[in-house]
């Protein structure tokens, strides 16, 4: 009789928290859906180079699309332009700014003839309303101040074709300021001067500066002189991951001071420091042997690459989860308070852990913000109230400039 009355207690208590757990989830998806959600960094117009990509339809490989977008509850997406570093001569700046430029007319064109479920956006205000609307809002960012080579005038046409943030350099230094991970180390001693000669053009017409991937030293130069905040599109916390790409606790309480905010990046290597994995190194070495340096592919062949690579790391790598990425949230808020932390995917540029592989998965996140006690508007802060209220005030200070 006891034996009995334990199993339907025990069965009892299961079933309690299966409710509790379902109603957990319940608060998460209405929260989800009632809040602005905005990511402010995928790769995907990499993926409009071929002239079958559709952004208005599903589509199995890469990690976002429209549709998709929707069913992951994804109200707002920046699409950025990106361009590798090359050569820093006038024909290779002639060649890297005309394929920004075909990549802004391929993010128009796209979203133009997917009017139905999306709209580009150039402010906060248009998120809101376009959310309201019931579409998709299409922000632009270009990553890597490349392609404005050494003429200060491409910052305004990129503006005006869109670009409301400019990653001032990728991987390798440039004319602009220096790279975190160029192998060569530091060319410009952080920002050059034609550097923050493009700082303050961002600031006199309203772009927001973004200090992903460039060095620690490059990140105080850009703090010491903008007059505006600025945000990290897609970084992580250096506390819990020691990865140059990262920014470190001190340049936290910098972009506080600062009114900034760091957007949490969801690339596994960023999120956890990975554990040993020959198989995978193996397989990566013998992919780049193979390719060599992806940025001097075509685009058609820098696609079969990125395809490979995916395929590669669906495979082989043990990635981190969301639980890893909600740790590097909480470690900001802890830092520096809510009011200064977002989310940049870094989708089909490498983003995506266990839990959140593409946009369909977006609700993951906030189901465990809920689940460690983040109320609603602590939410709605993350998920895009604090990156839309740096736009807003990068827009009133171009307006008095």
């Amino acid at each position: 009789m006891k034996a009995l009355f334990f199993g339907l207690f025990t069965l009892l208590l299961v079933a309690g928290c299966g409710t509790k757990e379902e109603q957990l989830i319940k608060r998460a998806n209405k929260i989800h859906a009632s809040v602005l959600t905005v990511d402010t960094h995928c790769d995907t117009p990499m993926l409009l180079s071929r002239s079958d990509f559709d952004l208005g339809v599903r589509h199995e490989e890469g990690c976002v699309d429209f549709p998709r977008m929707k069913e992951g509850g994804l109200n707002a997406e920046f699409f950025a332009v990106y361009t590798g570093q090359g050569p820093r001569n006038d024909s290779s700046f002639n060649k890297v700014h005309q394929k920004a430029l075909d990549t802004f007319d391929a993010i128009h064109k796209n979203v133009g003839k997917n009017s139905s479920l999306a709209e580009l956006a150039y402010t906060a205000d248009d998120a809101y309303r376009i959310k309201k609307s019931g579409k998709i809002a299409a922000f632009i960012g270009v990553e890597n101040g490349y392609p404005i080579g050494k003429d200060i005038t491409n910052v305004k046409q990129f503006y005006d074709l869109g670009a409301r943030y400019i990653t001032l350099s990728h991987s390798r230094n440039n004319d602009i300021c220096d790279s975190s991970t160029d192998p060569k180390g530091a060319e410009n001693n952080g920002l050059s001067p034609f550097g923050e000669e493009v700082v303050k053009e961002m600031n006199r017409i309203g772009v927001m500066v973004d200090v992903s991937h460039i060095s620690d030293k490059a990140f105080y130069d850009v703090l010491k002189l903008t007059k505006a905040p600025v945000i990290a599109s897609h970084s992580s916390c250096r506390a819990l991951c020691e990865n140059p790409r990262n920014i470190d606790d001190n340049m936290l309480l910098a972009l506080k001071q600062n009114g900034g905010v760091i957007q949490i990046c969801i690339v596994s290597n960023y999120i956890k420091t990975p554990e040993p994995n020959p198989e995978l190194d193996a397989k990566l070495k013998e992919l780049r042997g193979e390719y060599g340096d992806i940025n001097g592919l075509s685009d058609s062949l820098r696609n079969q690459v990125r395809l490979e690579y995916t395929a590669i790391r669906k495979k082989y790598e043990k990635l981190a989860t969301v639980k890893d990425a909600v740790d590097h949230i909480d470690h900001v808020v802890q830092v520096i308070g809510i009011d200064h932390v977002g989310i940049g995917t870094d989708f089909d540029g490498g983003g995506g852990i266990d839990g959140c592989r593409t946009v369909v998965d977006m609700k993951n996140i906030t189901i465990e913000l809920v689940r460690r006690g983040y109320t609603k508007k602590d939410i709605e802060k993350i998920w895009g109230g604090n990156v839309m209220r740096v736009l807003s005030e990068v827009e009133k200070i171009a307006t008095k400039g």
